[in-house]
């Protein structure tokens, strides 16, 4: 059981601190809206990965290339809608803007648990890696596989947190190191959203 959950703790702080698109799209969200209203975006694996991990334990190591190849496409051109979205946030970047409505927040959570659904390294990650250890665990005692599950979660949501406070404390650092980190922000998604397309379009 030990075993189990200490993977669980350690793919979970991999998967947290690991560069990606939706890091990223975190981080955007938290230099334009604070890190209060993005705060809730941290639970979004917890909405969108159900039935990744449904999908993949079920089809284990079987994704159809032409499925990854579709994920990669369509998670590119979401990606790069965000991006369009935060690059206009730092052109009209306001130092004073500080209200943010309970329904941008709630929309907030909504595109990062879509973005997470569109991401293929979810389907890959659970594919490839953590499926079988779950499977493994399950096979012994569905308790031992819910134990691998709430470690990996608890570790993932809990590092997605503590991006969001890190980067929410540097607003303090002024208004000019904000806009500048958010204008960073929008060319790194829309890399990642170009290099996702790349992959879906021309994959090796």
């Amino acid at each position: 059981m030990w075993l189990y959950l200490l993977q669980g703790i350690g793919f979970g702080f991999a998967a947290a601190f690991q560069p990606g698109s939706f890091q990223t799209y975190l981080i955007s969200q938290t230099l334009t809206r604070g890190w209060k209203h993005t705060l809730p975006a941290a639970l979004a694996p917890l909405i969108s990965d159900g039935p990744i991990i449904l999908l993949c334990v079920l089809v284990l190591s079987q994704v159809p290339i032409w499925m990854q190849r579709g994920l990669y496409i369509a998670g590119g051109l979401f990606i790069i809608y965000l991006a369009y979205g935060t690059y206009r946030s730092w052109k009209n970047f306001d130092a004073t803007a500080q209200t943010v409505h309970t329904g941008d927040v709630q929309q907030s959570v909504l595109k990062a648990a879509m973005m997470n659904a569109l991401n293929p390294n979810p389907y890959i990650f659970w594919t490839l890696v953590t499926g079988p250890i779950l499977l493994s665990g399950w096979r012994q005692s569905p308790i031992i596989g819910i134990g691998f599950l709430g470690a990996f979660y608890l570790t993932l949501i809990a590092g997605l947190a503590a991006i969001i406070l890190i980067f929410g404390f540097t607003q303090k650092l002024g208004p000019k190191f904000s806009r500048a980190m958010l204008g960073v922000s929008a060319i790194a998604l829309f890399c990642f959203g170009v290099y996702q397309l790349w992959l879906g379009l021309f994959p090796s």
